[in-house]
Formats: C-alpha cells, structure tokens, sequence
C-alpha cells in the first residue's frame, strides 16, 4: 500500500470532530425524547475521540418520571446510543 493510498483511506473515514459531534447529539437527542426540555434541570454530555477511542460520559438531573423513568439509567442509554451512532458513522 502506498501513502496515497493509505491517505485515501482514513480520507474516508469521519473526522474526528465529526465522531464527536455524532456521539453528543445521539445523546442529547435521547435524553430529550425521553425528558421535556424543562424538566431538565441540568445535563452534561462530554465526548471524546482521541487515537481512535471513544469516551462519553452524560451526566444528567432531571426528575424521575411518572411511568418510573430512572434519570441514571436515561444517562446510561444516552452514552450507549452515542457509541452506537459513533458505530453506524464507521458503517460497522
């Protein structure tokens, strides 16, 4: 494999930024199909993608719901749907 051709390649591949960018608004568009924007009280998604590995971590406040809805556990499902749309990004 040449350069070029090595270069073609990741040429392909999301950017970073765009990795990041995917992952926080899987998350952020989760916990609001989950939570009106109001009763969030306060939330944070952090991402990162450095060398090829993804870190999120959400953080979120907001009160449970009446149907038993565990803000925790929408914090969890939000960072997994964030990896899962870093995953469909990739085509894996």
């Amino acid at each position: 494999m040449s350069t070029s051709d090595s270069t073609d390649e990741r040429a392909d591949e999301p950017t970073d930024e765009e990795v990041v960018q995917t992952a926080a608004e899987a998350a952020e568009g989760l916990i609001f199909s989950r939570y009106k924007q109001s009763d969030v009280r306060d939330m944070d998604v952090t991402v990162s993608f450095e060398d090829g590995v993804l870190e999120v971590d959400v953080y979120l406040n907001a009160p449970e719901q009446d149907d038993g809805t565990d803000p925790d556990e929408v914090a969890d499902e939000a960072a997994r749907t964030a990896r899962e749309a870093v995953d469909d990004l990739f085509g894996e």
